[in-house]
Order: C-alpha cells, then sequence, then structure tokens
C-alpha cells in the first residue's frame, strides 16, 4: 500500500491508502477549494465549523452519490433482465436496422 504526505489546508497529513498520487492531489484540491467557498461565504465562522460544514458536504454528495449508483444498477440489472427474457429460444426477434 502506498504511502502518501500532503499538506491539506495546512496540516501536514501522512497516511497510506490504496490510491494513486494523482487522487490523492486531486482530493486534496477538491477540499481546498470547497473550504475556500464555504470561508467566503462565512467569514465569521470558526475554522472548526468550517470543516465540519466541509465534512457534511462531502458526506452529502457521498450518500447521494451512492444513491445515484444503486439507482443505475437498478435500472441495469432491469435491462439485462429484459435483454436475457428476448433472447430465450423460441423467441424470434429480428434485429433493428437503424
Amino acid at each position: 500500500m502506498p504511502s502518501h504526505t500532503i499538506s491539506v489546508l495546512g496540516l501536514d497529513l501522512a497516511f497510506k491508502a490504496d490510491a494513486e498520487h494523482a487522487q490523492v492531489v486531486a482530493a486534496r484540491k477538491e477540499i481546498e477549494e470547497r473550504y475556500a467557498m464555504l470561508r467566503a461565504q462565512g467569514k465569521h465562522m470558526s475554522r472548526e465549523k468550517l470543516l465540519a460544514f466541509l465534512a457534511l458536504g462531502l458526506a452529502d454528495d457521498y450518500l447521494l452519490t451512492c444513491k445515484k449508483l444503486g439507482q443505475l444498477e437498478t435500472k441495469l440489472e432491469k435491462l439485462l433482465h429484459r435483454m436475457e427474457q428476448d433472447d430465450t429460444p423460441g423467441n424470434d426477434i429480428e434485429p433493428q436496422s437503424e
């Protein structure tokens, strides 16, 4: 497992993860950009509150992404099931020409 050492929001972090360095750098960039936007909107908030809002926003995005992925997987399963039914012996469906 690769080791990574990066600076995120002024904090030096060292950790091991199964992520490529480019992915870690992209994640750091995303966090810093979101933090900068929150900081601009909440100028009088403490760093801790801004970080908590950042974590909540990222968690919300993650949960929405998981929900969308689940919906896509369900659609794909339904399509696959329909394709398998159409491909059963005795079902003489001719291919559509375009």
